[in-house]
This record gives structure tokens, sequence and C-alpha cells, in this order.
């Protein structure tokens, strides 16, 4: 890979991505509607761009082409179609990030779960449907519908310093200001994967000749109650679990929630182990 056009850099894990692509020596442009700052200076090339506008792609895309093609921005088979349609000649191949919410509850799932290649494709907006049936009709159309190599990353929660969503901190200051916190199940267990892991991975996985769909997350499990006390450690302050429904709570899940990340190890990723990061994590987050 030499050259990738990155949608969806500017912030989290996609931030970790480009300085992980940079770092490789590829020649990295990052699209974006520049309405956000980004810290990359002239390392990067730009293209302003509206990547749920297809005429706007089409015409930002106009006489270049790429290696390869990360999209962090593709929730839905309409948003797929847009690609295919406007990078169509244009891409060696295309990585998408997908989600451990294309599975229903259950635990260590492997990728034959979810079959994208036999799912019925419906073609619908991001708005007409759940996040879930929204990115598996996006599975469903790229490996149904496009002509070039497709990967499917599949995560779970993606924790980090720079996790904009705060769920995690959520839990955090709730602990540190005395709040309840609700959970219909606190021995369900979720995995998780670090901001940089998931970066790293993307960039690591289109130097492969891997297609379809891959599991993505950290080494080993935590039950909700044992994270909880793992913030209770770390902050010095009780997490008090209730069972008060009208409670925000991000990770409130029913039922255990893991996938298995087997098929990644095979091809020869080393993941790293949950909770060699995971306490110190909750020890910055505190601060």
């Amino acid at each position: 890979m030499k050259s990738a056009l990155v949608f969806g850099g500017t912030r989290f894990f996609g931030v970790n991505l480009i300085e992980k692509l940079l770092d490789n020596g590829v020649k990295v442009t990052v699209a974006t509607r520049q309405s956000s700052e980004d810290s990359f200076g002239d390392k990067v090339e730009r293209l302003k761009v509206d990547r749920f506008d297809e005429a706007s792609v089409r015409e930002a895309v106009q006489g270049k082409k790429w290696d390869v093609v990360f999209d962090q921005l593709c929730f839905s088979s309409n948003d797929a179609d847009i690609i295919a349609n406007a990078m169509e000649g244009k891409i060696k191949r295309y990585v998408f990030t997908s989600t451990l919410s294309v599975y229903d509850y259950g635990m260590n799932m492997d990728e034959k779960v979810y079959d994208p290649y036999t799912y019925e494709l419906k073609m619908v907006d991001r708005q007409e449907v759940t996040y879930q049936e929204g990115k598996r009709q996006a599975e469903a159309y790229l490996f149904q519908k496009v002509s070039f190599p497709v990967v499917a990353m599949r995560i779970p929660i993606v924790l980090g310093e720079q996790d904009y969503t705060k769920r995690l901190v959520h839990y955090v200051e709730s602990a540190k200001e005395g709040r309840e916190v609700y959970f219909p199940n606190p021995k369900a267990e979720m995995c998780f994967v670090h901001q940089k892991e998931a970066g790293e991975f993307l960039a690591w996985i289109a130097e492969t000749n891997f297609t379809g769909p891959i599991n993505v997350s950290a080494n080993g499990f935590i039950t909700m109650e044992n994270l909880m006390q793992l913030i209770s450690e770390k902050t010095g302050k009780e997490v008090i679990i209730t069972t008060n429904k009208e409670l925000e709570s991000p990770y409130a899940i029913q039922e255990t929630w893991t996938l298995s990340n087997e098929k990644a190890k095979a091809l020869g990723y080393n993941f790293t182990n949950l909770n060699d990061w995971l306490p110190a994590l909750i020890r910055e987050l505190s601060k």
C-alpha cells in the first residue's frame, strides 16, 4: 500500500489509523468537510467532501486513485452505494469499519454468526433503521454488490483517552460524584478494544490479502460488575449499582455480548490483553 484515502480520520481511532499509515510511509489523503481541525499539518493531503452526498464524493475524487480507502463513515446500504458508484475503478481495496452490533447478544461469537453474503439486502438510509440494521445492510451491500475487494472490521466499544463518546467517563464521573448507575445484568460480560489498537489493526489488515468480515478486540472479557469494581478501585469511590431504568447507562446490556478474535489471530495479528491497559486507562480518565 502506497496511498490511502481516509473517511473519518480527524478524531478518535481514525487519528491513530492515520498516524500508523504515516509511520508506514503511506501517502495519506484525508476526506473531510473541513469543519474539524486535525494535527497532521502538511503530512497529509485533504479533500473537501460531503461523504453522504454522491455528487460531492464524485467531484472530490475525479481524476484521482488510491490503493486503499478506509471508511469510518458507512452506516447503511445507501452509504455503501455512494462509495461503490463514486470509487469504481479508483481503488484496489476498501476497508470498512463495522461493529459488534451486527450480532445479537452472544458469547465469543465468530464471524459466521452474521453472514452478510446471504443477508437480505435492502436499500436504506441510516435514519430509517437502527444502528445494528444499518451496519448489517452496509455489509450486505458491500459483500454482495461491489466489484473491489472489501474488508469489514467488526469492533466492540472502543476505549481510549480521546473517546469523544465519553461512555466510560460517564461511569468514572458517576463514581466520583456518588451517582447511581443502572445495570440490568451486572454479571453480563463485554469485550473492548483500545483506540490505538483499532487504528493499527486497520492499517495492518489493509496490507494483507484478506477479504471479508473480521472481528477485532483485545484479549479477554469483563463483567459489568467487575468493571464497576475496577472503577471503584481507581477512583477510591464506590460505584452504586441500581435497577432504576430511568438512569442513563451506556453499557446497560441485558446479556453477555462478546466476540471471538481467533480469525485475526490466525492471520498473524497479536492483540493486547484487556487487563493490561484498562486499569491504567481508568486511572487516567479519573484525573
